[in-house]
């Protein structure tokens, strides 16, 4: 009977060459794979050509880590004794939850040993506790239900009960008194906290499914909390940040997407004044499939933005939700609402009636803000994956980073992530400075170019992962995973908040402003 953890010579490990008896060694570990060879997903022939053999550089080139993290305690049974350090090519196994990543151009320089202005201690306790709880309890799961195209309302619950929902709503009274992860406190919390919320969420790595868990609240929430009236706000705000109840943001139509102005769901008031009847169809609604409340934009006046309404419009008779499949996962909820003469009370409007374009243009800066921090990070994801997977794989004898073209697409991939990710944080900076108002004002024509400045970075991040992983890019399980599910995405930031194209345009004629009308060259 062998003792577990013992050591063994290479000529030890030689004789457990058979399918009887089959060891092999990965980075200077000894594994017993007689009775798993028969569970191998890719056959038992593979495993035992290696029995009795140092398997370190093919297992790398099949496996993730995660694999190995999985069954080294079940199948290892000691080490190599003459350990020959350099043929450890993987990655520490025993990796904590947690952890900050030491690839190169994997985190934000402030975690990489470089200065910043902008983050403190608190910060970085408030992302290693993030990372932690999502390490933990999310991500071990979060691959299936994005392949199953299925929500899931048991880790709902738990990243509702972890308090992310309050996080994701940015800075406010609805933290104060709070003491949040890492030991950051309520009134302490800023932007930059939330944009940590935001960046832990998409590193997950599984679009739909993250989408699935609170992009809904993220986007529908704040109109709640800026424009209703109190006895509303006071009611329907704790119920969805403690996760017993969903919302969703539904402006966009079959007839009117970036058009917002030509939204066509009307909302007519009974002749007694105390209701409004609505009628009409929102589309491509994320996480409306399981949502209690809906903010939509209604129409309850004559042609263009001055008769567009916001209201809050409950789960009720005449609301429909229908899944929409989409490129992306399921687990999203992406979802048609047919309304149909639903009676919602005149207390439930948004602002003024009338005034919904306003609100939904307040609205806007945070929803770009939110997505360009998704796409960003994912950006910077598939950008660490890609940077770790040239470094491990050996092609022709050598890594993949041995080949200059390999090193100059990482290059490109570096330049945008770092740059877009540089922009955000002084976008992030001036939010922290500036009330609501001068938000609107003064960030909505630099959010409008960062978002479509990000969304092209992502097609260039994309398409160089792509060809660096090569046919693992474009497969759904394996190493090469997390970019399959990212280039299956791309498109969603390009088009949900506002299409690239209304968002350059929306930039510069933002900036023509505060052009002086005498400017020469």
């Amino acid at each position: 009977e062998i003792i577990p953890m013992s050591s063994f010579t290479r000529e030890e490990v030689a004789k457990h060459n058979t399918a009887e008896s089959a060891w092999i060694i990965i980075d200077n570990v000894v594994y017993d794979v007689t009775k798993f060879c028969k569970l191998h997903p890719g056959g038992a022939k593979i495993v035992l050509d290696y029995a009795g053999q140092d398997a370190s550089e093919v297992f790398w080139d099949l496996h993730r880590s995660d694999i190995l993290r999985k069954y080294k305690a079940r199948l290892s049974i000691g080490n190599v004794a003459d350990a020959d350090k350099k043929k450890s090519l993987g990655p520490d196994v025993e990796k904590q939850a947690g952890e900050i990543s030491k690839v190169p151009y994997g985190e934000h320089s402030a975690w990489q040993g470089f200065h910043s202005p902008y983050w403190n201690d608190s910060h970085k306790a408030f992302r290693v506790a993030l990372r932690t709880f999502i390490d933990e309890k999310v991500r071990p799961s979060a691959a299936t239900f994005d392949d199953d195209d299925k929500e899931s309302p048991e880790i709902y619950k738990l990243i509702s009960d972890f308090g992310f929902h309050y996080f994701r709503l940015g800075p406010g009274k609805h933290l104060h008194g709070k003491v949040l992860p890492g030991g950051v406190k309520g009134e302490d919390f800023d932007y930059f906290h939330e944009l940590i919320a935001h960046e832990e969420i998409a590193r997950i790595g599984s679009p739909g499914f993250v989408d699935g868990l609170g992009t809904g609240l993220v986007i529908g929430l704040p109109p709640v909390a800026l424009f209703a009236k109190p006895a509303l706000k006071a009611r329907v705000v704790p119920e969805c940040l403690n996760g017993t109840k969903k919302i969703c943001l539904a402006i966009s139509e079959p007839f009117a997407g970036s058009d917002v102005a030509n939204i066509k769901c009307t909302a007519t008031k009974t002749p007694c004044g105390k209701f409004y009847i609505v009628n009409g169809i929102k589309k491509w609604i994320t996480g409306g499939q399981t949502s209690d409340y809906f903010t939509v934009a209604v129409r309850t006046g004559g042609k263009g933005v001055e008769g567009i309404s916001l209201l809050l419009v409950e789960r009720s008779e005449g609301v429909t939700t229908k899944k929409i499949k989409t490129s992306y996962s399921g687990a999203a909820g992406t979802t048609l609402i047919i309304l149909e003469n639903v009676k919602v009370p005149v207390e439930n409007l948004l602002g003024e009636e009338n005034g919904g374009f306003k609100c939904i243009m307040a609205n806007f800066n945070h929803e770009r803000w939110f997505i360009i921090a998704i796409v960003n990070f994912g950006n910077r994801k598939i950008t660490e994956e890609s940077f770790t997977w040239a470094n491990q794989r050996i092609v022709f004898g050598k890594p993949l980073t041995a080949q200059p073209v390999i090193r100059q697409k990482l290059a490109a991939m570096v330049e945008r992530v770092e740059a877009s990710h540089n922009w955000m944080e002084n976008i992030t900076y001036q939010m922290c400075q500036m009330n609501y108002m001068e938000q609107t004002m003064k960030l909505a024509g630099p959010l409008a170019l960062l978002k479509q400045f990000s969304t092209r970075c992502s097609y260039e991040v994309s398409d160089n992962a792509c060809q660096i992983f090569g046919g693992r890019a474009i497969t759904r399980t394996g190493m090469g995973q997390y970019v399959e599910r990212f280039q299956r995405a791309i498109k969603f930031g390009a088009i949900l908040g506002g299409s690239e194209e209304i968002m350059g345009d929306l930039g510069i004629r933002m900036a023509m402003r505060g052009m002086p009308k005498n400017a020469k060259l």
